[in-house]
């Protein structure tokens, strides 16, 4: 498989490192994809920018969409939303909302990854989960329950996971698991964000 790929250094060594046997072609964005026509696959995954070149290319157009959907993109049919947050890329599965045909399901299974069709919501399904698990975190650790610390002890002991909420929000970034929750909440209104959480974001803006 022949892949073109815009991400930033740390998506593209999650991306590239563990599959040597693809080739890789990294371009500095988008519009640099018109320069690889005859590649298998492109991927930008620095943001969810609708690029005009996507629907020509005739190819799948993988883009790092967490929080929007296609449908609120109002992005081409080739376009795909996969989870590009930090830890996700370089699982053995990805969640993908989007529709491509079985011969790209084979490519990407030969790099050893395997697509998960999902429906096209916010958050997909294992980031919605995850930002839940934060939120949860939070609101402990408003209630003084215990520290940021106990808190991500208690969870990696209790459910096998290798990181607690505040390491996960940590390495994620705060603002886009507050992002996330807000586009939830306002869809359904059952996932209000932690006060706590919506100042810390606030103070690293300053």
């Amino acid at each position: 498989m022949q892949a073109v790929v815009a991400a930033t250094d740390e998506q593209w060594e999650a991306l590239t490192r563990p599959r040597p046997q693809v080739e890789w072609i990294r371009v500095e964005n988008a519009g640099r994809f018109t320069d690889c026509k005859t590649a298998d696959v492109y991927f930008y995954l620095i943001g969810d920018d609708m690029h005009p070149v996507y629907a020509g290319l005739g190819k799948p157009v993988f883009i790092n969409s967490v929080v929007l959907t296609l449908q609120e993109l109002n992005a081409p049919s080739n376009v795909i939303r996969i989870n590009g947050w930090t830890g996700f890329l370089q699982r053995a599965s990805w969640e993908a909302a989007g529709r491509w045909q079985q011969d790209v399901s084979v490519h990407f299974e030969k790099a050893g990854i395997k697509l998960l069709q999902v429906a096209d919501e916010p958050g997909l399904v294992s980031a919605r989960i995850l930002a839940m698990i934060i939120n949860e975190g939070y609101l402990a650790l408003e209630e003084k329950v215990s520290s940021k610390e106990e808190i991500d002890t208690a969870m990696k002991l209790g459910t096998n996971y290798p990181y607690g909420p505040f390491e996960w929000c940590s390495a994620i970034g705060a603002e886009n698991i507050l992002a996330l929750l807000k586009k939830l909440n306002s869809n359904s209104g059952r996932y209000a964000p932690s006060a706590l959480l919506q100042k810390e974001v606030m103070q690293h803006r300053v």
